[in-house]
């Protein structure tokens, strides 16, 4: 596990790149990753972060890790979840992140993005399924559209 824990940004997160005079960004939506592959995770978190309103507050690749910080209080607008991890499953992750974070909107991003695997994915919990390999636009695209929304309005 990589436990970014969240840390102070003066500026924010979603404040990167503003002009004097832009309308305020929406506010950073709080993100959980769980994902096992350290290259696509750092690959993901940094396209995240700078193409979208998004701070990653901590990422797990086992589920056991993820359902374990699931747990805590830490806040978490959306949880970002493979399938496929290095112990247990992704589907795992979703069942446990629905019970204990009904708030937060659950994406699976997988290589296995099968209609098979999407009706499962979708069957378990998560809000959506995007494929890793064509469907990182629709990712940015979705975040950014939920941090638009009021607090309570978050989830799905």
């Amino acid at each position: 596990m990589n436990p970014r824990a969240a840390t102070a940004d003066p500026a924010g997160a979603a404040s990167r790149g503003r002009a004097r005079g832009d309308v305020a960004p929406a506010p950073a939506l709080e993100v959980y990753v769980v994902e096992d592959n350290v290259i696509v995770l750092e690959s993901l978190i940094a396209a995240l972060e700078e193409l979208a309103p998004v701070h990653v507050v901590g990422t797990a690749a086992d589920e056991s890790v993820a359902v374990d910080w699931l747990r805590g209080g830490v806040r978490c607008d959306l949880v970002i979840i493979d399938i496929f991890l290095r112990t247990g499953s992704g589907l795992g992750v979703i069942a446990a992140a629905r019970q204990r974070r009904p708030e937060a909107a659950l994406v699976v991003l997988s290589n296995y993005a099968t209609d098979e695997m999407q009706a499962r994915c979708l069957a378990s919990g998560a809000d959506r399924v995007f494929d890793k390999s064509r469907d990182i636009d629709q990712l940015v695209a979705y975040c950014i559209a939920l941090s638009s929304r009021g607090p309570g309005e978050r989830a799905h």
